[in-house]
């Protein structure tokens, strides 16, 4: 390969990721102008907030109450080093709060709803049911992708605010059947170091995570194309950058509230 043959396919890869970059962009400015204006449809919205919160209850509730029993095993091991196993109790609730529960709830609704977003939609794209609602005089965007995002934004926080409750009550069981330590004493370290901001980054956390679950399943599950397979790519893709987007997210709304 010569030097125009890379120059030609470094640009033809950054040509391509301006241009999903733009659409995305475009996508998420009209999906939002939606979302705030009316009309709404309320029974649209209720169906997909029990679809995003109550059915995704049991798959977030699991992952924390397991993460909450290995976070306390683990950082009991660690601090029995350096003497310090009063503050397994502090590192638990904080860490549930602030990181563990907004990003595995995350994560764990990414991969349940996203996708399922992804593959209805972009279903529907490829049989053409969205063209048909277009010809019928109804947005798709007010009628298909509003209510999910209005969904996913409002439910993420309180599928978290649920698995933290959940989560420090895993970590509570270990400490207190398992390593040992005093039920009072345990729960009263919980609450003297837990603080509003801990809960409250959490909460704004989960809800930019949920509305970016719902973007993702809309946004590749809107544009599939290709049959059966181009919706499997969308799947697929819906969950992969939703995932990725988590994460990068994550860190930033961290600088955002604890950076000094």
């Amino acid at each position: 390969m010569n030097v125009l043959d890379f120059v030609t396919l470094v640009g033809g890869i950054f040509i391509t990721f301006l241009r999903h970059t733009g659409r995305m962009s475009l996508f998420t400015l009209r999906a939002v102008s939606h979302c705030v204006r009316p009309p709404f449809f309320p029974r649209l919205i209720g169906r997909q907030m029990v679809e995003i919160g109550y059915y995704s209850l049991p798959v977030v509730g699991l992952t924390t109450i397991f993460s909450g029993m290995v976070l306390a095993l683990q950082s009991h091991t660690g601090f029995a080093r350096f003497a310090a196993e009063g503050a397994v109790a502090t590192v638990v609730v904080i860490s549930i709060t602030r990181e563990l529960g907004p990003v595995l709830a995350g994560l764990m609704v990414a991969g349940r709803i996203g996708a399922a977003m992804a593959a209805e939609i972009g279903t529907m794209r490829v049989t053409e049911q969205i063209d048909a609602l277009t010809t019928l005089s109804t947005n798709p965007y007010k009628y298909l992708l509003a209510p999910r995002l209005i969904a996913g934004f409002l439910m993420l926080p309180l599928l978290v605010l649920v698995g933290d409750i959940i989560g420090v009550f895993g970590g509570y069981l270990i400490g207190t059947y398992k390593l040992g330590f005093n039920p009072s004493n345990y729960i009263n370290r919980t609450w003297e170091y837990l603080e509003t901001l801990d809960v409250v980054s959490g909460l704004v956390k989960a809800a930019v995570f949920g509305f970016i679950v719902a973007l993702m399943g809309c946004y590749h599950g809107f544009y599939s194309k290709g049959g059966a397979q181009g919706v499997g790519t969308a799947t697929t893709n819906a969950v992969v950058s939703a995932s990725i987007l988590i994460l990068t997210f994550n860190y930033a709304i961290t600088e955002l509230f604890f950076a000094k």
